[in-house]
């Protein structure tokens, strides 16, 4: 049975790290180790099994000679008799390199791509570091997805994280796939790079991402990790954080604006109610452990922009709801951190309209800092705005018409009624091939708007309506 002899104090690196039999259990994906002295916080440990092989792990937790030890991978064949515990004396770091731009990792950040492994000096740790608040520039810069409803309804602003509310069987991954495809400044002068972190897929999926960065040329610019879900459900702790790594260092050393694309954050929050549970953690709210919240922010709040530095950090990260609750613990949290969120709707999706984005519901609070004059367009605001009360009106006017009839609208209300399905069936609808300018999409938002009479656009200023009112359809 090994000693704590030769591990130095606390904070320390030991000289000669020695193996720990004292493992006291094995519950789920961690180890219980005994005896153990000073072990630190997030310390990396190798784990020896009786037939020779060896795992890697990560200490949760350490109080009074007790060290939790969680485990990357399978405890399938361990022992508390024969398995070993070697802690090396340093947190989990990410070897980070330009050369990871157009390459494919596992969720450990070890190449799943047939390429090499990546050998740097640049070694970082993968919790990073906090943003402090005074340090933040405030977001200004537009960033185009190419998707109508999100460049122009809800803007993505350059260090913002927007969060995709979406639910089982709808096509977040598509939409996704289709963001990293097309999203782009608009300034091509700067530098621009994606991140694609995805947790718990099934190998259909994966192959479906890498198929579309492949054929489109996307995984030039973008570096993906994959953790499938027949892979170990601990490595989706470590995914996310693997992949904010890789975009720090690719916004703050080599000044990319990077987009990071986090999908599916609901599977990494059930890793976390795993461990929890295997800790014997007193559940919180619908079994999710109490610092799911303060988890989530350590993860969301590494998005954004220092001064002094070019480079920034925007977050998108996707969640499905459990039964399309958007009050659920993880849609929740995530809306109290983030600046927003983009709801895909079951209803638009079932009518045949894709993206099934509903965009009464979902919200962009930067949106203001990133539009107007000299980024977007003078009249975005505005037009805008008006598109948000006049496809509202125009619902209200498809729900009163389903009980009194069609007829029994006014001649006003039917022409709501037209702009709220013209709406959906031009503005939000396109293909998933389709790639849209915000100048395009403008330009389909005034040609709706034309429906409308000049006395009805309150919305948008006079000079505005002057220079970009589009006439009036002629009648049948």
């Amino acid at each position: 049975m090994a000693s704590a002899k030769g591990r130095a104090p606390a904070g320390g690196v030991p000289s000669t790290p020695v193996d720990y039999r004292t493992i006291d259990r094995i519950s789920g994906p961690l180890l219980f180790v005994e005896d153990v002295a000073n072990a630190a916080y997030g310390e990396i440990v190798e784990i020896s099994l009786p037939d020779g092989t060896r795992r890697q792990g990560q200490v949760l937790d350490s109080r009074k000679g007790l060290a939790i030890v969680q485990v990357f991978g399978p405890t399938m064949g361990m022992n508390v008799e024969q398995t070993s515990v070697k802690f090396i004396g340093e947190v989990a770091r990410l070897a980070v390199s330009d050369q990871m731009l157009g390459r494919v990792f596992n969720g450990l950040g070890e190449p799943r791509d047939g390429g090499p492994k990546i050998v740097s000096d640049t070694r970082l740790e993968i919790v990073g570091n906090a943003m402090n608040p005074y340090s933040r520039e405030e977001p200004s810069e537009f960033i185009q997805t190419g998707f109508t409803n999100i460049d122009m309804m809800n803007t993505l602003v350059r260090g913002q994280k927007l969060p995709i509310f979406s639910g089982a069987g709808l096509p977040h991954n598509q939409i996704a796939a289709q963001i990293v495809r097309q999203a782009k400044l608009r300034d091509s002068s700067e530098g621009f790079a994606v991140v694609f972190a995805a947790m718990g897929i099934t190998s259909e999926e994966a192959n479906f991402f890498l198929q579309e960065f492949q054929s489109t040329g996307a995984l030039e610019r973008t570096v993906v990790f994959l953790n499938l879900s027949s892979d170990p459900s601990m490595e989706r702790v470590i995914t996310p954080r693997m992949a904010l790594t890789t975009a720090e260092f690719l916004a703050y050393e080599r000044d990319l604006h990077v987009l990071v694309v986090l999908t599916d954050m609901t599977n990494y929050c059930e890793a976390l109610r795993e461990i929890a549970s295997a800790r014997e953690e007193v559940p919180g709210r619908r079994g999710y452990p109490g610092y799911l919240y303060t988890d989530l922010a350590t993860l969301y709040e590494r998005a954004g922009k220092i001064h002094g530095r070019k480079g920034s950090i925007t977050q998108l990260p996707i969640l499905t709801m459990p039964a399309d609750d958007i009050t659920h613990p993880i849609p929740d949290l995530t809306g109290y951190i983030t600046e927003g969120q983009i709801v895909a709707s079951r209803d638009l999706q079932r009518r045949g309209v894709y993206p099934p984005i509903d965009v009464l519901v979902s919200l962009s609070r930067l949106m203001n800092q990133g539009i107007g004059k000299g980024r977007t367009r003078e009249d975005h605001r505005g037009v805008a705005d008006q598109l948000y009360a006049s496809y509202a009106t125009g619902k209200d006017q498809r729900a009163l018409s389903a009980i009194v009839g069609e007829e029994a609208l006014s001649a006003t209300d039917r022409i709501y009624l037209k702009v709220a399905d013209r709406f959906e069936k031009e503005f939000v609808r396109q293909r998933p091939d389709e790639d849209r300018s915000i100048d395009q999409s403008l330009a389909i938002a005034w040609e709706i708007l034309s429906e409308l009479p000049d006395s009805e656009l309150k919305r948008i200023k006079p000079e505005f309506i002057q220079k970009y009112r589009v006439p009036a359809p002629a009648k049948a």
